[in-house]
């Protein structure tokens, strides 16, 4: 009920911009179906329509740097949008803490990670992560596996996924056993093929703490700026936690 209140009222406030528009919006892909339910409740709340553009974070960080036309940046890290933001090609007043990330192995077959970390000690079959290099929760994955000292022994075994989609998809199909991915990826499964997963201790892996972030092409986009106002509002924070993020 709450929820349908903050919102009922937000489209009252929403209906003084002057007109419709549309903010496009780059999103690391581990938030994709989350932004995709926000999208929902904001275009129902506002005139406004959210076009969403979706990747890993460091692809689209380059896409950003080239001069692609996004108005918001919805990051899987905290330093992307730091440094856009001292490069000049985002409104550094505007960056803030959207989300936690939280890391668990994952597997279809349940019994898979019935003993956690030991689970992939044996070391024979795929693991998948995120590439570190591009993907915020790739660098955590590889932090877990180094800090458990298992990198060493599955190295040889790991399958780099673009993004953590990517990730989840070749343990979805068998190309893997197991997949080091956000625990939003797992809960946002059909019930029937959510396998099991086991949440990889938070000591392990610096925090994931994503950051948006105002783009210097959206600066004088209403829409961008009240869509941003409503990513912070409290119908937004109970969406985003009960999709498995802090």
């Amino acid at each position: 009920m709450g929820g349908h209140l903050i919102v009922g009222s937000m489209a009252l406030c929403f209906s003084l911009s002057a007109s419709a528009a549309e903010v496009r919006v780059a999103v690391a892909a581990n938030f994709t179906h989350t932004l995709e339910q926000l999208q929902a409740r904001f275009e129902t709340a506002t005139p406004h329509r959210v076009s969403i553009i979706s990747g890993s974070t460091g692809k689209l960080f380059a896409q950003i740097t080239n001069g692609a036309p996004f108005d918001v940046f919805l990051s899987a890290d905290t330093e992307a949008p730091t440094r856009l933001a001292a490069s000049g090609q985002a409104v550094a007043q505007s960056q803030f803490t959207y989300a936690g990330g939280r890391l668990v192995l994952w597997s279809a077959q349940a019994e898979a990670v019935r003993d956690g970390a030991q689970s992939v000690r044996v070391g024979t079959q795929r693991v998948a992560l995120a590439n570190p290099k591009l993907a915020p929760y790739g660098r955590a994955a590889q932090q877990a596996l180094r800090a458990l000292r298992l990198w060493d022994t599955v190295q040889s075994c790991v399958v780099l996924g673009e993004n953590v989609n990517q990730t989840l998809q070749f343990a979805a199909t068998g190309n893997a056993r197991w997949a080091l991915i956000g625990l939003a990826q797992v809960l946002n499964l059909p019930p029937e093929r959510r396998g099991g997963y086991w949440d990889v201790p938070r000591e392990l892996y610096d925090p994931i703490t994503q950051d948006a972030v105002l783009l210097v092409h959206g600066r004088d986009n209403q829409a961008a700026q009240e869509f941003l106002t409503y990513l912070r509002s409290a119908a937004a924070r109970e969406l985003i936690q009960r999709d498995g993020y802090e």
